[in-house]
């Protein structure tokens, strides 16, 4: 298993920009596809975007597409994710999450069900 601590939540106007942050430790973390996630309360929990282990496919939610950018560089174990044009609606805790799966490592996954390690979250907030 691999942890994962986010960072670089906050408030922002609708309108800003917000870079979040994954770091990831554990031998192992180039061979994982990964993912963000968020869930706004009373949400359930869904998929924003994914990347696969070297990082040449990506996968973006239409509501995040043109927007957001999910990134990785496997030498520093990170995995940011650039969120610009920030609308109220984009309000979350934003979750890291890692895909062990062999058979999909250059496939990343969408649903909550495929990701095996989680990260504790960051609070991301715009307002109008």
């Amino acid at each position: 298993q691999v942890r994962l601590v986010e960072s670089g939540g906050g408030l922002v106007q609708a309108g800003g920009s917000l870079r979040l942050s994954c770091a990831a430790s554990g031998r192992t973390f180039s061979t994982y596809a990964m993912g963000w996630f968020r869930q706004a309360p009373g949400k359930e929990r869904e998929i924003v975007a994914a990347i696969s282990r070297g990082g040449g496919t990506t996968y973006y939610a239409d509501s995040v597409k043109g927007r957001f950018t999910i990134s990785r560089d496997n030498a520093k174990k990170t995995v940011p994710l650039q969120m610009n044009s920030l609308k109220p609606e984009d309000t979350a805790i934003y979750y890291c999450a890692a895909d062990s799966s062999l058979a999909y490592r250059n496939y990343p996954r969408k649903s909550v069900y495929d990701y095996e390690s989680w990260g504790q979250g960051t609070q991301v907030t715009v307002s109008s």
